[in-house]
């Protein structure tokens, strides 16, 4: 069997609340014995409420944290013995795709520099990263390049900027990429929409997805599977379609009911 490309075993992290007076309080867990797995190629749903401890989880995947015990392992490597260098060659194989664009995009960078920014810090010649933007924004949706290639961020729609984001992610082939609740700040005609590229560039490179997302309907229509994240526990993790035809778990059902479109 192959080594799963992401893997979290019992992971757990807690952070310390302090007082007014600056003391250390009360000890709250943000993550509590977390196992996941992400397969190459893969679409995983990630699906909990605010506070469920969803961003933790993407900070310890990037090596931003470091877990209180447990292990995430990237392509088989404990990422809390990697530092320097080898903690950066393995950052540059993944992706973050933020759910506002404005965020991961230098307003005062046109968009081709936007989208090349990811191979210059490969230290990618300037040469070289030319020939790869404008193909990287025609198969994120946005045709011909030429048309937006020069323009700044603010004068796109939100959709045309996380299109942009999507192609800033992909340039470098990167073999993780994990979605932050990527439509959250679209209308709603243009959610899918999104979804349904992701699910294209998965299929034509092979990259696999972590998608976090509080709307388990979003993540029906574009997950392989389906994890469920609550107060800091995966209450429950299958095939998409089994968790939403089966829910095993009372939140996840609560979760169901909230989303009204998911049937």
């Amino acid at each position: 069997m192959s080594v799963p490309l992401l893997e979290m075993a019992e992971v757990s992290r807690t952070y310390q609340r302090r007082t007014r007076t600056g003391r250390q309080g009360v000890a709250v867990p943000a993550l509590s014995d977390v196992s996941l797995t992400l397969r190459r190629g893969e679409i995983l749903g990630l699906v909990g409420e605010s506070g469920a401890g969803k961003t933790t989880l993407t900070r310890l995947i990037f090596g931003l944290e470091k877990a209180d015990s447990g292990k995430v392992s990237f392509d088989g490597q404990d990422l809390a013995t990697l530092s320097g260098a080898r903690l950066r060659a393995a950052r540059q194989r993944m992706h973050l795709i933020l759910q506002d664009p404005y965020q991961s995009l230098h307003p005062g960078m046109r968009v081709c520099r936007c989208v090349g920014e990811p191979l210059a810090i490969a230290g990618v010649p300037r040469g070289a990263r030319a020939v790869r933007v404008d193909p990287a924004l025609e198969e994120a949706g946005l045709s011909p390049a030429a048309d937006f290639n020069t323009r700044f961020p603010h004068e796109l729609s939100g959709g045309q900027r996380q299109r942009v984001a999507l192609a800033r992610a992909l340039v470098g082939r990167p073999e993780l990429v994990i979605a932050d609740e990527p439509t959250s700040m679209l209308d709603a005609s243009l959610r899918y929409e999104i979804l349904s590229l992701i699910t294209a560039l998965r299929d034509a490179h092979g990259t696999a997805f972590l998608v976090v997302t509080h709307d388990l309907a979003l993540a029906r229509h574009v997950a392989d599977r389906i994890a469920v994240l609550q107060h800091g526990r995966v209450v429950e993790c299958a095939d998409t379609e089994d968790v939403v035809n089966n829910p095993t778990h009372p939140y996840t059902r609560t979760l169901l009911a909230a989303s009204e479109s998911v049937r």
